[in-house]
């Protein structure tokens, strides 16, 4: 278990590398060294041999007080018979040559050496080459293993991630490629939570949609099951213009739904995008809702889709005309980058704790009864329009009195 950490097995194989190269370069070390000298030739100027000899055994250099080739044995040695290579060194360290020459005579060659290092393995070659490893080990063990422990950093955030906290992030240390996969890995498991999320609120969104939208049915059909039960042989006019608005009501209920449906699907296809003349758009819907428009500027146009946009202004204009009170203005400018829409009308207005609320699905202003008409979805229709076209809208009210309404739209497509 143990050898299966992968810190010990690259601290192993750095220790293992060390100690194979310490071992190569020993060897290409021993085989590239001059051996040591056996033998001498001796030459004349001609090139003729005129004396070899035999190296004679190296012994420790001479006790002080003895003059060098004093004596009768070193003279006894010199004279002697028997083999070269079993008699002594007499002058220390290098190689030493008895040479006898061609003509009898014998000479003594010595090649000193200049002396040696005075350090001096203390436990033979083996011991150290143990030290030498042993001081490897303990040195590149920190290293190895503070690199691991990013990598277990790693899994462990990954291990939490996995089992469910899709919050779980990894600390990013270095600009390694630890560090690059940190951060790959964050930014990987940010985005996963974003769509987990968007997906879960998408479909608490349906579910509330469905749920809302069955209470919301049940209103107009109810009227309209009542009135049919009471409808005699012959029903008067009112009553079948009743009929008629209450059908008319559960139509454009119907059609509400299934575009707020629509425009919660990110991936839905609701049209083509191009460039859309705001002003010729606002005029048409001014007049179908009689409301005055006023235009600060020369051309508005902006990227997206009419029937979307025509939608979201005839949306604020006639919730405008359901709950103010005389009359209805369309304001159109520019500002910088953005075509700014303005409704605002001569109503109570909205109390600020509900500015933000009425644009909710199906919530509608305490105090607000159906027989004014609508159901709650024409306002949350037209924050969905503003923000798919990567705009957005807001309620304030006037200082005078009444609601204003406004839409900010991108005119660069972004």
């Amino acid at each position: 278990m143990f050898l299966h950490r992968l810190y010990v097995r690259i601290w192993l194989a750095v220790i293992l590398a060390v100690i194979v190269l310490t071992l190569l370069a020993g060897w290409a070390w021993r085989m590239t060294s001059e051996p040591p000298l056996r033998e001498v030739v001796v030459r004349n100027e001609y090139g003729e041999v005129i004396g070899n000899g035999r190296a004679r055994l190296s012994r420790p250099p001479p006790m002080p007080g003895l003059g060098m080739g004093d004596g009768p044995a070193d003279n006894k040695d010199d004279n002697a018979d028997g083999p070269d290579e079993n008699r002594p060194g007499r002058f220390g360290r290098g190689p030493e040559f008895l040479v006898r020459m061609q003509d009898g005579q014998t000479i003594h060659l010595h090649l000193p050496r200049p002396p040696n290092s005075s350090f001096r393995a203390p436990f033979g070659f083996g011991w150290t080459l143990a030290l030498v490893a042993l001081a490897v080990a303990l040195g590149t063990y920190p290293i190895i293993r503070r690199l691991t422990r990013r990598l277990e950093s790693l899994q462990h955030g990954v291990e939490r991630w996995g089992s469910g906290d899709l919050s779980a992030r990894v600390a990013m240390q270095g600009d390694d490629e630890v560090g690059f996969l940190a951060s790959r890995f964050n930014h990987a498991a940010e985005q996963i939570e974003t769509l987990v999320r968007s997906r879960d609120t998408l479909l608490a969104s349906q579910k509330s949609l469905l749920a809302n939208a069955s209470h919301e049915l049940r209103s107009p059909l109810a009227r309209i099951r009542m009135g049919l039960e009471l409808m005699g042989s012959s029903p008067s006019p009112a009553f079948k213009q009743e009929i008629s608005r209450n059908i008319s009501e559960l139509d454009q209920l119907i059609e509400e739904i299934l575009l707020a449906s629509r425009l919660d699907a990110k991936e839905a296809d609701l049209g083509t995008i191009e460039q859309v003349e705001l002003i010729g758009l606002a005029a048409e819907e001014c007049a179908r809702n009689q409301a005055q428009l006023d235009v600060e500027a020369a051309e508005l146009a902006v990227p997206g889709v009419a029937k979307l946009l025509r939608r979201a202004v005839h949306n604020l204009l006639e919730n405008a005309r359901r709950y103010g009170a005389g009359e209805v203005r369309l304001v159109l400018r520019q500002d910088g980058d953005w075509a700014v829409l303005q409704v605002c009308d001569a109503g109570p207005g909205v109390p600020p704790e509900q500015q933000e609320r009425i644009f909710e699905p199906f919530y509608r202003l305490p105090g607000a009864s159906e027989r004014e008409g609508g159901v709650g979805l024409g306002l949350a229709l037209v924050k969905s329009i503003a923000e798919r076209h990567g705009g957005n809208v807001k309620c304030s009210n006037r200082p005078e009195g009444g609601a204003c309404f406004e839409i900010r739209l991108p005119m660069r497509k972004g």
